[in-house]
């Protein structure tokens, strides 16, 4: 053994009891101090805002272009919370983040913050905060990184303006426009000053309108005056508009295409505000524009709708505009027309009568009832003419007058004539047979001036009477004076051929449309029906005094009838002092409610063969 007693030595190369080595003393050619020496050079001169921040969220080590960011010295940062220097703390969703990723609960935070530069400029940074150290032993630390992305967001807002807004006009276009109303729709309630509560629901409101005219300059000047002609539109609309938007806020002008162009009023006060702002809104446009060299006049057509925020959708807002834009331009255009909720229940009661007639005629939702045709000279029952009714399973028992004119634009007027002249036929046949010693009555139906054109109505006729085995002569078929007056070729050969098949052609409502009497020499008529506007003027009754015009005029044209041949029947008596005065100027037949009004087959069975009585 040795004398010398050197004592225990540490693996390190420290002396015992000489406390944890001092990194600056440690031995610079220990792999991975000189990495770590690198590391924290690199981040004291990084260009890029940075700063290490412990768990509290106070900052340990900042570099020097985050004080140069913040314009304050680096060492003057430390220890400052963090969220401070860069905003992290001003909405709860960014806080609430923030305090996850310091708890290890959230990988990272990335958002974007409006921050003021030390030369006074304002940017948009992007800030980013993220754990340092290994995942699975957990962060002591997490560094924060400021990336300014002001470049970035002017490009990506620019592409959103080009994206947004109309190249011609510069106005919104209907992409924004439709973000701008829904984004006013689902607006929160606003709070009361007064308690705190939530006050009622605001009101929006909404001028649409196109260009009358506009068309026409587009054909005629080109495409390049068009556009020029829609700036300067634009230019009107918008004065009308932060006219009118000083007292309640800027309202959006946007155009939504082609020659269409909306105000929204997101802040409406009320129906008059909308009104006044159509009335100016037409004004501007009234005035000529002068356009490369050309003096242009236009016009507008303006639908307006204002309603509560709360009962409506960006859907039916706009569905309302346009339907209120189209009553404008029906109603003669270069107005303005505020929505009505009735006229508006009438067109889609329209449109859902329009969609189920065909059905409703194969479901056999129609009916017909039947009104008198009365001598006048002796008051018996001669005819009837048959009237249709549709039992619609949800607005009820349907007169002619609401479906007719929808049946025959649509074309299934056909079907429906079809219809009628069967059931009436099969109907006169069966009081034929029930009442074999009675005269039998003929049956008169109408027929629409597109069954003349778009079916075979002869074939037709000529099948029904083979299948119900009712008589030619007892069928009348009654059409408008605008059916057959003026109609060369085919309506013409359809009614010679119904005449010479035996049936009776009556000219309905005569004297009210073309009244061309040159006709009447051509036409296989055999009745004349006098609208019931004539008879109006021969009430005894009530102190009325008769209008010797009109008697003049009747007993002009009854008449004529009777040397041309034909009968007459005189629609709308009511009294019988016009059925005296009208049996002594010699009408053949009458019908109105002084008889009967239209009533169901039963009634009519009752009739048949039955008196007036005396006196």
């Amino acid at each position: 053994m040795s004398g010398t007693d050197e004592g225990p030595t540490s693996r390190a190369g420290t002396t015992p009891g000489a406390g944890p080595p001092d990194v600056t003393q440690r031995d610079h050619s220990r792999p991975g101090f000189a990495e770590l020496r690198d590391y924290r050079a690199a981040f004291a001169a990084a260009a890029l805002p940075m700063a290490v921040v412990d768990l509290r969220g106070q900052v340990v080590t900042p570099n020097d272009a985050l004080g140069g960011l913040l314009g304050a010295d680096p060492a003057s940062l430390t220890g400052r919370p963090a969220a401070d220097l860069v905003g992290l703390s001003s909405d709860g969703p960014t806080w609430r983040a923030y305090n996850e990723v310091l708890r290890g609960t959230r990988p990272r935070l990335r958002c974007t913050r409006r921050l003021k530069h030390a030369d006074g400029r304002l940017l948009w940074a992007e800030v980013t905060v993220v754990p340092m150290g290994d995942p699975e032993g957990g962060a002591e630390r997490v560094l924060l990184s400021v990336a300014d992305v002001s470049d970035r967001r002017e490009l990506r807002e620019r592409l959103r303006h080009l994206r947004m807004h109309d190249p011609v006009t510069r106005l919104p276009n209907r992409t924004l426009f439709f973000e701008r109303l829904a984004g006013a729709l689902e607006a929160p309630e606003s709070p009361s000053a007064q308690d705190g509560s939530s006050a009622p629901p605001g009101r929006i409101g909404l001028c649409y309108l196109d260009i009358d005219g506009f068309k026409a300059v587009n054909d005629t000047l080109g495409h390049r005056t068009g556009d020029r002609l829609l700036a300067a539109v634009a230019g009107r609309l918008t004065d009308c508009a932060e006219a009118d938007g000083h007292r309640t806020g800027g309202h959006l002008v946007a155009r939504l295409g082609g020659d269409e162009f909306a105000i929204l009023v997101e802040d409406s006060s009320g129906t008059h505000q909308l009104t006044e702002l159509a009335r100016a809104v037409l004004a501007a446009l009234q005035q000529p524009f002068d356009v490369a060299g050309h003096r242009l006049s236009v016009s507008a057509s303006i639908g307006v709708v204002e309603r509560s925020s709360a009962d409506t959708s960006a859907t039916a807002l706009m569905q309302a505009a346009d339907t209120t834009l189209y009553w404008a331009k029906a109603d003669g255009r270069a107005r303005w027309t505020l929505f009505d909720p009735e006229r508006n229940a009438h067109r889609m009661t329209r449109q859902a009568l329009s969609s189920t007639l065909l059905p409703a005629v194969e479901r056999g939702e129609f009916t017909l009832e039947y009104q008198p045709l009365v001598g006048m000279a002796d008051g018996i029952v001669r005819g009837v003419e048959a009237l249709v009714r549709w039992n619609h399973p949800r607005f009820g028992l349907l007169a002619p007058s609401r479906f007719v004119p929808i049946a025959e634009e649509d074309g299934t007027i056909v079907q429906l004539g079809r219809w009628v002249l069967r059931s009436a036929c099969l109907q006169a046949r069966r009081w034929q047979l029930e009442h074999p010693e009675d005269p039998a009555l003929f049956i008169s139906v109408n027929v629409a001036v597109r069954q003349l054109w778009d079916s075979d109505l002869a074939a037709d006729v000529a099948e029904i009477l083979a299948e119900t085995g009712l008589e030619p002569g007892l069928l009348q078929l009654e059409l408008t004076e605008s059916a057959v007056m003026g109609s060369p070729g085919r309506p013409l050969r359809v009614l010679q051929a119904l005449s010479e098949m035996g049936i009776r052609i009556a000219i309905d409502d005569f004297g009210t449309g073309y009244s061309n009497l040159a006709y009447l020499s051509r036409l296989p008529v055999s009745v004349l029906k006098l609208d019931g506007s004539f008879v109006r003027g021969f009430r005894y009754e009530d102190g009325a005094h008769p209008s010797p015009a009109d008697e003049t005029i009747v007993e002009a044209m009854v008449q004529l009838a009777h040397r041309l041949g034909l009968t007459v029947t005189v629609e709308c008596v009511e009294t019988s002092g016009q059925a005296e005065r009208l049996r002594r100027i010699g009408c053949d037949t009458g019908q109105g409610w002084l008889y009967s009004r239209a009533v169901a087959p039963e009634r009519i069975a009752e009739l048949i063969g039955a008196r007036p009585p005396e006196g």
